[in-house]
């Protein structure tokens, strides 16, 4: 199958909001509409790139089949499974209301405080080289959760309240 990338993808790629991790990253950057899934996958073996993360790329809408991204109009390309408000929300919680699945609650925590953490790390410089691309290669919530004692450290405890919050809140 050939991939092409979806405007979403793009901007995905551009502010990093998702926070893919490498593998995925690397992954996307190679969907041109030319080449397969087979090349892609033999091209970024190296890397550890599975299908999987081919499959994650396309469940999140920023890939999509090179035949049927003709046929479809832009509205028609499914969003990935949540929007990161700009703002949180006044009563955001860590409790999970029925019919509410809590892997989007991790989710949402996880695509809001990743370019946080991204952020705070690359300001280190070459002195938070190492805690950087550990935030860069966290593919989850409990991976940052493990690192923030760490970036507290690092940037100081004003700095970290930002991240904090997108935790933990």
């Amino acid at each position: 199958m050939i991939y092409i990338k979806t405007e979403l993808g793009r901007t995905v790629m551009q502010d990093r909001s998702l926070g893919l991790n490498p593998r995925q990253r690397s992954a996307f950057i190679l969907f041109d509409g030319m080449r397969s899934v087979d090349e892609v996958l033999k091209l970024t073996k190296a890397l550890g790139v599975a299908a999987d993360d081919i499959s994650r790329l396309v469940e999140l809408a920023l890939l999509a089949p090179k035949d049927a991204a003709a046929a479809r109009k832009p509205s028609d390309v499914a969003r990935p499974p949540l929007a990161v408000p700009a703002a949180p929300a006044p009563d955001v919680g860590l409790s999970v209301s029925a019919g509410e699945l809590p892997a989007l609650d991790d989710q949402a925590h996880y695509a809001r405080a990743y370019p946080i953490a991204v952020r705070l790390t690359s300001s280190l410089g070459l002195r938070g080289f190492r805690l950087n691309l550990a935030v860069e290669s966290a593919a989850d919530l409990e991976a940052l959760k493990d690192l923030a004692p760490k970036i507290k450290e690092a940037v100081g405890v004003d700095k970290f309240r930002e991240l904090e919050e997108a935790l933990y809140r």
